[in-house]
């Protein structure tokens, strides 16, 4: 009960913490040029998600800070204005955008601490969801977090640690010291596996809308699909 305890409480002031020192997020952006102060965040946030889109379609390595401006609407002067460089840039995307997204993959850890079924199940609509409100996050964890040569890899661990990682592992293991989980499985993998189950097919799935056999194949599709091989394995349903 104790050990129980311990993971729910680190996970829970991990999240709290980056939730504390990230900042409001903006306002949604009206139509047409903006004006007076509201000019400054709109403009700079216009930046911000117009470098989300290209690291997400081309890669960090072969955006550059112009090539943002030109996708934003803006001049390279405006681009520098803003972010003198790439790193900072970078910074300010994972503070602004990555820190809260992070942060909510690990609640289902803290609110079914007895459930792995539920927190495994929760975890991957989180996921998916975050992907519809943030089309850009698919593509670019596949290509810059997860992949080995991934830019953003190092700098989210030097900027978050592994606690995250070690809390979620240490209830993994507990679950099923308890017989709540599969023995045979492996911690390590577990959330590579779920990974490679939600965000692959979701950074696929733009290559699919002209494919008779999958252009039907969404979120909603792509995280019941995964919840039950997860939870069910490839026999038949129980029961049937």
């Amino acid at each position: 009960m104790a050990r129980n305890s311990s993971v729910k409480q680190g996970l829970k002031a991990e999240v709290q913490a980056v939730e504390a020192t990230a900042p409001a997020p903006a306002p949604a952006r009206r139509p047409g040029r903006p004006s007076g102060a509201a000019r400054g965040p709109e403009q700079r946030n216009r930046l911000i998600d117009a470098a989300l889109e290209l690291f997400s379609r081309q890669g960090i390595g072969d955006t550059t800070l112009g090539e943002i401006a030109r996708e934003a609407g803006f001049t390279p002067a405006m681009m520098h204005y803003y972010f003198k460089t790439r790193d900072q840039l970078l910074d300010v995307l994972i503070d602004e955008r990555f820190a809260q997204l992070r942060s909510g993959l690990g609640v289902p850890f803290i609110e079914n601490p007895d459930d792995p079924v539920a927190a495994i199940t929760q975890l991957v609509r989180r996921i998916v969801q975050a992907a519809t409100e943030h089309p850009w996050f698919p593509s670019l964890w596949v290509r810059e977090v997860i992949s080995d040569n991934g830019v953003l890899r190092q700098r989210m661990q030097e900027r978050f640690g592994n606690l995250h990682q070690k809390t979620a592992l240490g209830a993994i293991a507990r679950w099923q010291a308890e017989g709540r989980l599969n023995a045979q499985l492996e911690p390590a993998l577990a959330f590579v596996t779920l990974l490679g189950l939600t965000l692959l097919p979701l950074a696929a799935s733009k290559m699919w809308r002209n494919d008779p056999l999958r252009s039907g194949i969404g979120g909603e599709e792509i995280a019941r699909h995964a919840v039950a091989l997860l939870t069910q394995g490839l026999g038949p349903k129980r029961g049937a």
